[in-house]
Formats: structure tokens, sequence, C-alpha cells
């Protein structure tokens, strides 16, 4: 009985179907929904019996309209412990950095994923460190989709979009694997940006986010009366992307029978809309990404082998943020930058000290969740840098044993670390070397922006690579 109690949130919206869907969702992970329909109700349940059982609210914008935001800080001003997650349609960072002033832990884009709604959630309620609940927002910061983009100096991740740039140049499939976060969509832009077909439009479905029932008439298309339900004829993405690219996200999750259909596809190069008679000639260029290595599941019989074959004549394979720690302040700059454009915010810098934290966790979320934290961070900052203490989640999961002060012989020089783990100076030849892949990093491998910022000329540059044994690649 506990622990129904601790998993009890209110939801104030006054929409029965969203209601009943975001109950029925919260349901299978043994939570138990009371409602609200609108703010005095809201306001009055929080001092019932059942009001001082909740763990979590859940706000629908839409209810008490332009004055959300009051709502929110008239909520956590009498229970001040409660996280608050607000659903929203709208993309506008001024209403986030609004909502999350007043109080709310959480902003949430509508239409928003099952699942992604379900670990917003769950963040809320643990000590687990902010993964990706802000990804809506952030994403739709404006940047340039171009290789430049890309920042960091890791020779993985410089291998990686060296592979990718090639690639970019061909027609042939790509397949792009890497975990949540770590930059995949931001990579199938860049190489669309760079490709013979980057004037044709760019697709990009993400198999993850449809219905299983409905992943093949997506893919494929169907006739008027094809199956039930089927009011209308509709044009799949394959035969809508004729002459352009499309890009399959999550492919790791296509069912088996589309798996097959798919691989015919690509083999004849046409596709055949469900209940169709004939077969229509398509010219796509077709990139795959995969959070799971489709190897194992091939392995594992939940990937066609000759699919797989026909997906990856170039296979890249981005790295994970954890194994490219170095990059995290070049990240962590480049992201404050664009947060500081936002409406609401302003440019801010950040401490060594505060890198240093950043730098001992290992992102889960990967890059896309060090720009969630980085946003949060941002908009309860009150000084002109970020330090250590904008980020209480990560200290509080990292424990106390991490030092941060400035005067630690841990202490990072712009996010180079002078020191080993014992207190000693670390080799000059170590800390050249770091200092070049940062610039590297900072000026997106563009190497006569790098030369000139190091004052050194480009023969000399290259020359330092090749002693220091440091992978250029960009």
């Amino acid at each position: 009985m506990a622990e129904q109690e601790q998993r009890l949130f209110m939801l104030i919206d006054d929409e029965p179907a969203q209601s009943r869907l975001i109950s029925a969702l919260a349901a299978r992970e043994g939570w138990r929904t009371v409602i609200a329909r609108d703010s005095e109700t809201a306001i009055a349940t929080l001092g019932t019996r059942q009001g001082m059982q909740l763990s979590a609210i859940i706000l629908d914008q839409w209810v008490p309209g332009d004055d959300a935001c009051a709502l929110i800080a008239e909520l956590k001003s009498r229970r001040p412990a409660l996280p608050i997650l607000m659903l929203t349609a709208s993309t506008s960072p001024l209403l986030a950095v609004e909502a999350m002033r007043a109080g709310a832990t959480d902003y949430l884009v509508k239409p928003v994923a099952p699942d992604r709604l379900m670990h917003a959630l769950r963040t809320a309620t643990t000590r687990e460190a902010p993964s990706d609940e802000l990804a809506p927002l952030t994403e739709k910061m404006p940047s340039n989709p171009d290789f430049e983009s890309m920042i960091g100096a890791a020779p993985n991740f410089r291998k990686a979009l060296a592979v990718a740039a090639k690639a970019a140049r061909g027609h042939g499939p790509v397949l792009i694997e890497g975990e949540t976060g770590s930059g995949k969509e931001m990579l199938i832009r860049a190489m669309h940006a760079a490709s013979p077909r980057s004037k044709a439009p760019l697709r990009i479905v993400n198999i993850g986010g449809l219905p299983a029932n409905s992943i093949e008439s997506a893919l494929f298309g169907h006739e008027k009366g094809a199956f039930p339900g089927a009011f209308d004829r509709q044009v799949g993405a394959l035969q809508h992307c004729d002459g352009a690219t499309l890009a399959l996200d999550e492919i790791d999750r296509l069912p088996l029978s589309v798996q097959e259909r798919l691989l015919e596809s690509i083999r004849k190069s046409d596709v055949r809309p469900i209940g169709a008679r004939h077969s229509f000639r398509i010219d796509v260029r077709l990139i795959a990404a995969s959070n799971l290595p489709l190897q194992d599941l091939m392995t594992e019989g939940h990937f066609l082998p000759e699919l797989l074959e026909a997906l990856s004549p170039t296979k890249v394979s981005l790295p994970p943020l954890r194994e490219r720690t170095g990059d995290i302040a070049a990240l962590a700059r480049f992201f404050l930058a664009r947060i500081g454009e936002q409406p609401g915010l302003r440019a801010l810098g950040i401490t060594d000290g505060a890198l240093s934290l950043l730098a001992a966790y290992d992102w889960p979320g990967n890059v896309r969740q060090l720009q969630a934290v980085l946003f949060r961070a941002a908009v309860f900052c009150d000084g002109d840098a970020l330090t250590s203490q904008d980020f209480p989640q990560l200290t509080n999961i990292l424990g106390t044993g991490l030092s941060t002060s400035p005067s630690s012989p841990m202490h990072e020089s712009s996010g180079v670390m002078l020191y080993t783990a014992d207190g000693n100076l670390r080799p000059l030849d170590e800390i050249e070397a770091d200092v070049i892949r940062l610039a590297i990093g900072l000026y997106r491998g563009r190497m006569t922006e790098v030369a000139r910022r190091l004052g050194i000329g480009r023969s000399t540059l290259y020359r330092k690579l090749g002693e220091l044994g440091i992978d250029n690649a960009a």
C-alpha cells in the first residue's frame, strides 16, 4: 500500500481523451492518477488527504492558459518539494524559461512520445540527473546542419565524421549506429547538406515513434480500402522521397515482416503500396540510424542479415560522450553560446570547476542530455558564469568526494587537465596534445583557423599532429 501511495500523481487537464491516455500510460508503471479539470480544483486537491500523498504533478498548459506560470508558482509555494511537469504545444524558449523559473521541473512539448513522458516522470521523482526531457525544445534552437557544427576533437569522433563526410558525397545507403542522444540526427542532416541531393528534401522517419500497426503503411503507403480504416489513399515515405533522401531513425525497431519488404524495395528500386496492383520505380538515398548494434540484433535473430548488408556498405559508429569526455568543455561552451541567443536568456561562461563536474559524469543521455542540463542550469543562473553549484543534481549523484574547487590540483584550465591524479604536473607533450585537440574541436576542424589561433603555421601544426599522434580527420 505504501508503494502505491508513493506512486500517485495529479494530472491537471480538461481534455478527457488525453487524460485517459496519460492515466493509462502511467498505470503500466504502477502510477495512480487523480485528475483535476481546472486550477481551482488542483489547488484544493493539494489540501486533501489524497493530495498529501502526491509524488508529482503533470500540468497541461491549456488549462490555465496564459496563467500557467502563475499556477505553477502557486502550486510550488504550497508544496515546494513536489515536482511539476508542464505539457504544452508551444516550442517557445521564453515560455520554457518562464515555466521553469516559476518552479516547473520539466517542460514537455506535445505531442510527446509515451516513453519520453514516462521517463520524465520517473526522472522527476528520483535522484537521476535530467536526461532528454528538454530535447524537443533544445533541438529546435537554430544550428547549421553541416559538419562544422559537429563539435569534438576526440580521435574516435573525428574518425566517424571523416567516414560520414566521405560517404555524404556518394549516393549509396549509409548506416549510422550510436546510443540515444549521441548526435545521429545532426549527423544525418550534415550528410544531407554535403550530399549531391542537398537541394532535394530530406525526410526523417522515426520508426520508434510510429504505432507498430502503421509502420508498413507509413513507409510504403496504401490504397483506399486496402484495410479497415484506410479511407483515403496514402503515399508512403519511400515514394514521397523519390529523387530525395530518406532517413529511417531507430531502424532497430523495424518489425521483421517490414524488414523483408524494405529489403525487396532496396533490391528492386521500387515500392508497392499496400493494396496496390503495381509498383512504382523510385530513386531514394537511404540513411538508416540505430540506437543498438544491428550486428547483435542479427545474431539474436531480430534483424535480417541481407537487410543489414544492404543498408551498411558504409557504416558510421558515433562514440558515446563518456568515451570522449575531453570534448565536454568545447561542447559546453558551444551550447551555452546557442542557449544565450534564446529569448529570456543571456550569454554565460562556465567555470573550470563546473567543467570538472560535467567531465566526471558518464552522461547516459549523451550530447543531448548535456545540452538539456546546460539549458536548465542557464535558466536559473544569476551570475555571469555557471559554477558547480548550478548543477546540484549532478553533485548529489557524484557525491561530495569530487573536488571542483579552483584551488584543487585537479583544476582545469580552459578544459585542459594540468595535473595527474596524484597531484603532479602532466608531461608537456600530453598537455600540448590536449590543447591542440581542444582547438580543433573549438574551431570545428578548420585547420587554418586552428593554426592561426595557436600562433603557429599550418605546416608546423600538421607536423605536431603527426608527432603527437593526433587524428585530425574531419
